[in-house]
């Protein structure tokens, strides 16, 4: 795998080749989704890319009826709102992402502890081209 930093950019560049990635320390074995460049645990910079199975359960989860205005323009509001949740994935790091194919304006039919894969949704065209991480149920 080609040589990348452990910053935001090259988490989003992962996320449009539809690759969950995070680091992993070498010292310690710790890993970290967003990638760290350097670790928590034991504070060593000798990480390396870690590709994620993109599989595991919800952690936690809120429904949105009034978010930012984005996601507005995709449709959402108090009458269809969307679900965001975190997700502990199978390598036993977490990280937040938006909740697909539930039934956001029926809470109670989302369960905690629910297994969830990965699913990347492109928004947007040309130079605007955005991937978002996010997760549906399996």
């Amino acid at each position: 795998m080609e040589e990348r930093p452990f910053s935001d950019i090259s988490y989003e560049q992962f996320l449009d080749e539809e690759k969950l990635m995070g680091s992993k320390c070498n010292q310690c074995g710790a890993v970290f989704t967003p990638p760290r460049p350097i670790c928590i645990q034991c504070h060593s910079a000798d990480m390396e890319w870690l590709e994620m199975k993109g599989k595991g359960k919800l952690a936690a989860f809120t429904c949105i009826s009034i978010g930012p205005s984005f996601m507005i323009e995709e449709g959402y509001d108090r009458n269809n709102p969307y679900c965001v949740g975190v997700v502990e994935l199978d390598e036993g790091t977490r990280v937040d992402a938006r909740i697909e194919d539930v039934d956001a304006s029926k809470p109670e039919t989302i369960k905690v502890g629910m297994p969830l894969s990965v699913k990347f949704l492109h928004r947007g065209e040309g130079e605007n081209l955005r991937t978002f991480l996010a997760f549906q149920p399996l």
